[in-house]
């Protein structure tokens, strides 16, 4: 999973940036990579030990208290 640019300098903005450097997007794309995979694989894990195939809202919810992410 790899993020574009823009929208991380997005983020940025709305955080209350005037400026992004390309290396500052990076470094957030891959720290929100790095959080997101643990918290999908911890949703995944939660929808099948449900007896589901599809990763449900209440996984990611229940995942990210778990996580504390």
């Amino acid at each position: 999973m790899e993020f574009t640019l823009q929208p991380l300098r997005r983020v940025f903005r709305r955080a209350g940036a005037k400026r992004v450097s390309d290396k500052a997007a990076t470094e957030l794309g891959s720290i929100l990579e790095t959080r997101s995979k643990e918290l999908l694989a911890e949703a995944k894990r939660l929808s099948e030990h449900a007896g589901r195939r599809t990763v449900m809202r209440e996984d990611i919810k229940m995942a990210k208290k778990q996580t504390g992410k």
